[in-house]
C-alpha cells in the first residue's frame, strides 16, 4: 500500500496541523481551516499560527460558517501547479462551507491521470470525471489530449471549473450539470465507453434534482456500472474516497469483488507538514491497463 503525498508544490504548504485544524498557505495567503482529522496536538504555538494566518474560518454549524480575516487579502486569487509536464492553475475563494476550490492532496492523483493519458496508445483518449468539483482532475486530462467531460451535479461549481480551463489556458472541456448515478446508470445500460473515468463521491451529496447520495450505501452499485464503462483493452481509473475509518482495503475488495482482472493499486493520500508529520486525507484505487 503506497503514501502520495505532494512534493515540491511552489504556490502550496502545509505549515501544521493539530486539535482539528490545518494551518495551510495557498499561494501567498496563509489559512487556518477546520480539520477532523488532525487529533494530535499542534506543533507550533497558537500564537505563532494567528500570527502567520491571513484568515481562519469560524465555523456557525457543520457545514456552514464565516472567515475572519487577520490580514488584508482578496476573497478570490489563483494558484498554479507544475510538475513533471502538468501545468494547471485554479481559481482560489473563501467559501461559507471551508472549502477553498480545491483538494491539494489531489495533486497525486492528477499526476496518475496526466501520465496514463500521455502513455495510452490511443488518440485523444475519451476520459470522464464524476464528482467532479472545481475540475482538477479534468484539467489534468484535458492537458495531457483526452477529450474530457466534466461531471458535478451543482451548476454553480461547474461555472467555477469553466474559469479553472480559462486560467489554465485549455478549452473544449464538455461540461454536465447532471447525478452521477444517474449517469452512470443510463451510459452503462447503453454501452457507452470511456478510456478514463475518475471518480472522487463526497460522504453524502445531492442531485441537480434531489437526488439522494451516501458513499456507504451507493459506492458499490456506483462501481458496477463505471467498470462496465471501461474500454476493456485502454483505460485507466481512479477511485478516490475522504470518508472516516474508510479503509483502501474497502476499494480493492469492492472492485474486486464485481469482477475486475487487473491490477489494482491501492494507497492512502496525505500532506506533509513543514513540522514534518503526515495529515492523512483519503484513500484511492488506481487501475491502469498501460502502466
Amino acid at each position: 500500500m503506497k503514501l502520495e503525498f505532494p512534493k515540491n508544490w511552489k504556490d502550496y504548504e502545509l505549515i501544521d496541523s493539530g486539535n482539528f485544524e490545518k494551518l495551510e498557505r495557498f499561494g501567498q495567503y496563509i489559512t487556518i481551516r477546520p480539520e477532523p482529522q488532525a487529533v494530535w496536538n499542534k506543533t507550533l504555538s497558537e500564537e505563532n499560527w494567528i500570527e502567520q494566518a491571513h484568515v481562519k474560518f469560524v465555523p456557525k454549524s457543520s457545514s456552514t460558517g464565516h472567515w475572519e480575516k487577520f490580514k488584508k487579502m482578496p476573497d478570490n486569487w489563483t494558484v498554479n501547479y507544475a510538475h513533471n509536464g502538468l501545468d494547471i492553475s485554479m481559481e482560489m475563494a473563501l467559501t461559507s462551507f471551508k472549502h477553498v476550490g480545491l483538494f491539494p492532496e489531489q495533486s497525486a492523483n492528477w499526476d496518475f491521470i496526466y501520465d496514463a493519458i500521455k502513455k495510452m496508445p490511443v488518440e485523444n483518449p475519451k476520459v470522464i470525471n464524476m464528482f467532479a468539483y472545481t475540475g482538477g482532475a479534468s484539467l489534468a486530462a484535458k492537458a495531457a489530449g483526452a477529450d474530457t467531460i466534466h461531471l458535478d451535479s451543482i451548476k454553480q461549481v461547474v461555472s467555477w471549473s469553466k474559469r479553472n480551463m480559462e486560467h489554465s489556458h485549455l478549452d473544449n472541456i464538455r461540461w454536465m450539470v447532471e447525478d452521477a448515478m444517474k449517469y452512470a446508470k443510463k451510459a452503462a445500460r447503453k454501452g457507452i465507453k470511456y478510456n478514463g473515468i475518475i471518480l472522487d463521491p463526497p460522504a453524502f451529496g445531492h442531485g441537480p434534482n434531489g437526488e439522494n447520495w451516501k458513499l456507504e450505501r451507493d459506492i458499490n452499485e456506483m462501481v458496477s456500472y463505471v467498470l462496465e464503462m471501461l474500454d476493456p483493452d485502454n483505460h485507466f481509473m481512479v477511485l478516490n474516497t475522504y470518508s472516516l475509518g474508510f479503509s483502501a482495503l474497502i476499494l480493492e475488495n469492492l472492485i474486486k469483488t464485481l469482477g475486475y482482472k487487473g491490477d489494482i493499486e491501492i494507497g492512502e493520500l496525505a500532506l506533509q507538514a513543514q513540522t514534518k508529520h503526515f495529515l492523512p486525507l483519503g484513500v484511492y484505487a488506481r487501475l491502469n491497463s498501460n502502466k
